[in-house]
């Protein structure tokens, strides 16, 4: 399987173990051999707690050992990044989505999530 980029949900779905996350989804990102989470997915999390619009199963600070312990890499975001996300089309409005699909082109890397509206960019997108 090639390289992973995890949607926020997509992550925290796979490290709660939540059911949400169809098996097949489970399964291709346990035997991928790289598998990539945003920080700007991390910082989209850190807003939404603070803004009481997201619950974890566990707190913020346990997610690192969960992600260490499943063998996800934390993609920082680098100005190349964000000169890609400068010149993608408006298909998708919210920020963080369209820094993923960014990193995606940028890193070439299957998009893991659920949302359609990604389908809109030149992007692969994986759901089950």
């Amino acid at each position: 399987m090639s390289q992973l980029l995890l949607d926020t949900h997509t992550l925290i779905w796979f490290v709660s173990n939540d059911a949400k996350l169809p098996n097949t989804v489970r399964e291709t990102i346990e035997t991928s051999r790289t598998v990539f989470f945003s920080l700007a997915s991390l910082w989209e999390i850190a807003i939404k707690l603070n803004l009481g619009k997201l619950a974890l199963k566990g707190t913020f600070e346990d997610l690192e050992p969960r992600m260490v312990e499943a063998g996800i890499t934390t993609l920082p975001v680098t100005f190349a990044d964000t000169a890609q996300y400068r010149h993608l089309p408006l298909h998708h409005r919210d920020p963080f989505d369209r820094i993923l699909v960014a990193q995606a082109i940028n890193y070439s890397l299957i998009l893991i999530s659920r949302d359609a509206a990604f389908d809109a960019y030149d992007v692969q997108r994986m759901w089950a």
